[in-house]
């Protein structure tokens, strides 16, 4: 079977080259290998005209590097990793030896060793620098893809739970209203069945605010139908783009541990707030419930807020931010994570 372009995408360990984040990580890198090669010449070399000169060559060599392997990289991605790896060492010790055999001709006058010992020199560190970067990619690939296996199987584990007791009363009050409100209970049924596709949903795509907010009210629509007038909602939503992108099930575990923990365990219920806003590029969630009480055990293991953080981690990298907090009368979780849209 023939590998979708996202798969071999997803599948490479190779980096976007062209990128300008990778771009600027390989001139820092290659700097700081100036700055030790400088460091271990002998007694009595110009310390300042070895830098300049090394850097010149190191940076020219990195930066002609990046643009061939940026070239590259698609035919790469469809080798095996270590065929990519091996091609990739090849090529950056090709590039080292046209850059080295053109800075021997333009400047003769600093040269004052052989051509082969400058060459092999010179392919020897890069050699070293090379491998030891195309390790720590692959290494860097294998550790980020045992994290996605395991918070894969967290998101698909939260995703298929919802909880007992929800469903039981869910169902429970959806057979009370058939024969007195039939029309709320079908409308009921759609927002269960909402609940539960969603639980089946891909957990490796990210999905628009608007659906996940669809798929919160559906959830506290149920919920409104067994507490009744003991849940009350408070949406400030207004300044918040519904086509930014987040993981799936981001909403729906913080207003159940909200209503779990906040509203239930309450005689007069209380108010859940949902406020969303757009500051700069970063879009602002935040979920307040009030707080059940000193004499109330919790006994939630704060798993979902933990998956919520990791998805949001692993989608947005440390642009992303998860935090929880609480004063002595509401407790309040805050999620931020850059505006992506799908058209980007």
């Amino acid at each position: 079977m023939v590998e979708s372009e996202r798969e071999r995408r997803t599948n490479c360990f190779l980096p976007e080259f062209c990128r300008l984040q990778t771009l600027f990580a390989v001139v820092v890198i290659a700097q700081l290998l100036v700055f030790v090669m400088v460091l271990v010449q002998p007694q009595g070399v110009d310390r300042w005209t070895a830098l300049s000169l090394y850097s010149l060559f190191v940076q020219w060599v990195a930066l002609a590097s990046t643009l061939v392997l940026c070239l590259t990289r698609p035919l790469l991605c469809r080798l095996s990793m270590a065929q990519a790896g091996v091609i990739a060492w090849l090529l950056v010790l090709l590039v080292t030896l046209l850059v080295g055999e053109v800075a021997r001709q333009v400047l003769p006058g600093m040269v004052t060793r052989e051509a082969w010992e400058i060459h092999a020199r010179n392919l020897a560190i890069s050699g070293i620098a090379a491998a030891v970067s195309l390790r720590y990619l692959h290494q860097q690939f294998a550790w980020r893809r045992r994290l996605e296996t395991l918070t894969r199987s967290r998101i698909e584990a939260l995703q298929a739970r919802i909880r007992p007791h929800f469903l039981f009363n869910s169902l429970n009050t959806i057979l009370a209203l058939i024969r007195q409100r039939p029309e709320a209970a079908e409308v009921a049924v759609e927002d269960l069945s909402g609940l539960f596709r969603a639980s089946l949903a891909e957990v490796d795509r990210l999905v628009p605010l608007e659906r996940e907010l669809d798929l919160a009210r559906n959830y506290l629509r149920l919920e409104e139908l067994r507490l009744g007038e003991r849940l009350q909602l408070d949406w400030q939503l207004a300044s918040a783009p519904e086509d930014a992108l987040l993981p799936p099930m981001s909403l729906q575990p913080l207003l159940e541990n909200a209503v779990r923990h906040g509203i239930e365990p309450r005689r007069d219920g209380g108010v859940i707030r949902v406020e969303g806003r757009l500051r700069g590029d970063r879009v602002q969630i935040d979920i307040r419930n009030p707080l059940a009480g000193r004499d109330w055990q919790s006994d939630g293991s704060g798993t979902a807020q933990r998956n919520v953080a990791e998805r949001l981690q692993l989608a947005f990298g440390n642009a992303a931010s998860f935090t929880a907090s609480e004063d002595e009368e509401t407790y309040a979780v805050h999620m931020a994570f850059p505006y992506r849209r799908e058209s980007a």
